[in-house]
């Protein structure tokens, strides 16, 4: 059974610290953690919480994206019928003939693999300020006193309407030396950014508003993307990589390389999804899912972390422009299904999770309520 936090009202500030170890400030530098016999009280979860000993399989399916395009009738109507089940159900598929360069995926993971390679001092010139959402970050250390996850980021900007470049963002912040880092990953956002326009034409054909509609609602998007590092971990039993949450974005759309640890909850109990090296996983977000007003579920996971390897993954968050209204279309509201959520923008659903919620399960709930309060 999973635990529910706290209704919005009673929430803890998001910055609480534990007073107890506030003399001694914890620092999280990967390259010694990862082969520590025993790891700080910090990241143990709660026993409910911890890994599963066994996780089935979850037989996701996969979904053909060059069929899909290529207009074949049976094509498109055995990939909008897959990804409905889905999405109805859990919220999560795989795509396969993306038409991406895997050259290109497989520099980007070079690149992390760099990145997430230099010393602390190095990496921390990218270091995430407080109430930011990108930028470097060494666990949740100092930001959450409990449940801390084991793993670094680094998270950027990506504008697609090119109000901000990725390229620019890597020189300012970490020098003339990472032009070429840049480089590399404006490339992949880019493609990720034309795979999450084919992925919105298949969303609208599958929930029948047409194959532009969402298209047409995420052109000049300001994303989100996301480098995973998951070190070693000597108690692998006892941490996770990730918490179980959905994704408060729109849509997810990663590539992890051939170690698993990516785990969905469905059917009341936690999946492992095998890695497939030309494939890109999709999930649903909870913006997503208001805007389909929740006929398509925003997917619960979780990374898990092992002993034997450090895991990575690449993962691009898909959010509409700054000043686009968060509404469903008309088509998927009426008597019998009638608003769930109430309008947003994607800035103040940020703000939320940044400054007063730490994701879960349950963020657009919470969120939903936290709007009813504070609009009435």
């Amino acid at each position: 059974m999973l635990s529910m936090p706290m209704p919005p009202q009673h929430l803890p500030p998001m910055n609480e610290t534990n007073k107890e170890n506030e003399e001694t400030p914890l620092v999280f530098d990967a390259s010694v953690a990862q082969y520590q016999s025993s790891i700080p009280s910090k990241f143990i979860w709660p026993d409910h919480e911890k890994p599963c000993s066994e996780s089935p399989e979850l037989p996701a399916p996969l979904v053909d994206l060059k069929g899909f395009l290529s207009g074949d009738t049976c094509e498109v109507l055995n990939a909008t019928r897959l990804v409905d089940e889905a999405c109805k159900k859990h919220g999560f598929f795989l795509i396969v003939n993306h038409g991406v360069d895997l050259q290109l995926v497989g520099k980007a993971h070079e690149y992390m693999d760099s990145f997430f390679g230099m010393q602390l001092s190095q990496k921390q010139r990218a270091q995430r300020k407080a109430g930011e959402h990108c930028g470097y970050a060494s666990s949740f250390v100092g930001r959450f006193s409990s449940k801390l996850p084991w793993k670094e980021t680094l998270s950027f900007r990506y504008s697609a309407d090119n109000q901000s470049s990725v390229n620019d963002y890597f020189v300012n912040v970490m020098g003339e030396d990472f032009r070429d880092f840049g480089k590399v990953y404006q490339e992949y956002c880019d493609a990720m950014n034309n795979l999450s326009n084919a992925i919105m034409e298949l969303l609208g054909m599958s929930l029948g508003v047409g194959r532009n509609y969402f298209k047409e609602f995420f052109e000049g998007n300001d994303s989100i993307m996301r480098l995973n590092y998951y070190p070693m971990c000597q108690k692998p039993d006892l941490t996770l990589g990730t918490g179980p949450h959905c994704d408060p974005t729109s849509l997810t759309i990663l590539h992890q390389d051939q170690v698993g640890g990516l785990q969905v909850f469905v059917d009341d109990k936690w999946h492992s999804v095998t890695p497939k090296l030309d494939a890109f996983v999709v999930n649903i977000g909870d913006t997503f899912m208001a805007l389909s007003n929740g006929i398509y579920k925003s997917c619960l996971h979780r990374a898990v972390v092992n002993n034997k390897t450090v895991r990575k993954s690449l993962t691009f968050f898909l959010c509409p422009k700054k000043d686009r209204v968060v509404t469903p279309p008309r088509g998927l509201v009426d008597s019998n299904s009638p608003r769930k959520y109430p309008d947003f923008t994607w800035p103040t659903f940020l703000e939320f999770t940044q400054k007063h919620y730490r994701a879960d399960m349950r963020t657009l709930d919470a969120f939903s309520d936290w709007i009813r309060t504070t609009t009435n």
